[in-house]
């Protein structure tokens, strides 16, 4: 058969699945009004489809209005997104898959249609709604089944960070939930809120109460290492075991801590933004190997920043949450390493050897706090292991989490009785 005939006829299957979106629409949020332009570069077409609160019109080209989400892929890739046999994190984690514009809504789209045979999609974005004041809206990403796993992004981030260790996690057997803090992502942003550990652990509670989950592996990079600490020290009949990426532990040597205290987050109110060129540069800063991060992805995260840090409510949030980190009293009555010492489930810190952020100088101070939790020490490695060594990364909490499923949560050996155990591991 010549290659023209097979290309008519790949085309006619696209345009054929295509066809088929309306009927599996499942609906959207109140007021959702997203415009989808679909490009498959290799049989040379786009495809149009705007998704509503409660229907998606399909035309092949595109007509007039701007697309809010472009999505490229391959043809094939698309049929097998569409038929269920992969999820468009694992296209995303094999790179045959790209989007530009809002990322949550070119994460939600996968979920916004059943697959052939009515069976759910492989991926769903919920909003979950958290009444508590100030009231906020928590967009998480589930893909899965099998015991519950959260991970929690870190500063100026989003979920996306946790992208190809979502897709390791769920194709290992577990159901993965990856969230944006309020501030952030697709989250809402509310101006008032402390947007302090405290309160991003009690929201990681409202989500996992809201879901219906009644306990979960935690794994957080930096301001998120730091909150699903503060949720194990709260409430550790929820966790089942702890995995803190470079987490944001409290500085002990805060030599500008007055300087700091002075900063007001309201000063995000005021109109202004970042130079492109200022959040690349700090974006590739955060990695060890730079070929680590694939150029397409780094287009993408710079995109979310400049979009998120755009707005009045994600500048607030940035400066309280950064205010927040560096503000927090690492000794003396409530302060963080006496505390960390009552932390019972299973933790791992993974500290990165070229972190510019956290410096794994910083396991001594956990170490002397919490001699029984294990430490490794990533050589070659930035700030973000779950991005620079994803699947590394995914391996660790793999082991964690498969050794908690068989041991049960359990309280750490008192301090006396346990020496601090900290090991190297190199690029796999």
């Amino acid at each position: 058969m010549s290659a023209s005939r097979l290309q008519q006829r790949l085309l006619a299957r696209v345009e054929a699945a295509f066809r088929t979106l309306p009927d599996r629409y499942l609906g959207a949020p109140a007021g959702f009004d997203v415009t989808y332009h679909v490009r498959l570069g290799d049989v040379g077409h786009t495809f149009e489809v705007r998704c509503t609160e409660h229907a998606a019109r399909v035309r092949k080209g595109i007509s007039g209005r701007p697309a809010d989400v472009v999505i490229g892929t391959d043809a094939e890739t698309w049929l097998r997104l569409r038929a269920g046999e992969l999820s468009g994190l694992e296209a995303f984690r094999a790179r045959t898959l790209y989007v530009r514009g809002e990322l949550d809504n070119a994460v939600r789209f996968e979920g916004l249609f059943r697959l052939p045979d009515g069976r759910d999609p492989l991926m769903r974005v919920h909003d979950v709604e958290i009444p508590s004041p100030p009231a906020r809206r928590v967009s998480v990403l589930t893909t899965g089944a099998g015991p519950d796993v959260l991970l929690v992004h870190g500063l100026g981030a989003a979920k996306s960070s946790f992208f190809d260790c979502a897709a390791y996690l769920a194709d290992s057997g577990y159901r993965v939930h990856a969230l944006d803090l309020p501030g952030f992502g697709g989250s809402s942003k509310p101006a008032r809120a402390p947007y302090s550990a405290t309160w991003f652990a009690d929201t990681v509670l409202g989500v996992m109460d809201a879901l219906e989950i009644p306990s979960a592996h935690l794994a957080g990079n930096s301001m998120g290492g730091r909150v699903v600490l503060e949720l194990g020290l709260r409430a550790p009949e929820r966790v089942r075991s702890i995995v803190a990426l470079c987490p944001a532990v409290a500085f002990v040597k805060r030599d500008f801590h007055p300087l700091v205290r002075l900063l007001r987050p309201e000063f995000g109110l005021l109109p202004h933004k970042l130079r492109r060129g200022t959040v690349e540069r700090r974006l590739w800063s955060m990695f060890c190997d730079p070929d680590a991060l694939d150029p397409s992805v780094a287009d993408v995260v710079v995109d979310e920043f400049q979009r998120i840090y755009g707005s009045a409510g994600g500048r607030v949030a940035f400066y309280a949450s950064a205010r927040n980190i560096y503000l927090d009293r690492p000794f003396g009555h409530g302060g963080f390493y006496p505390r960390l010492a009552e932390l019972e489930p299973p933790t791992l810190f993974v500290w990165g050897s070229h972190d510019p952020l956290i410096p794994p100088g910083f396991r001594r101070h956990v170490g002397a706090a919490l001699p029984g939790a294990e430490q490794i020490v990533l050589q070659g490695c930035g700030h973000v292991p779950q991005v620079e060594r994803a699947e590394q990364t995914a391996g660790m909490l793999r082991r964690i989490f498969d050794r908690a499923e068989v041991t049960g949560p359990r309280r750490l050996p008192a301090p006396a009785a346990v020496g601090a155990s900290v090991r190297t591991e190199r690029a796999a």
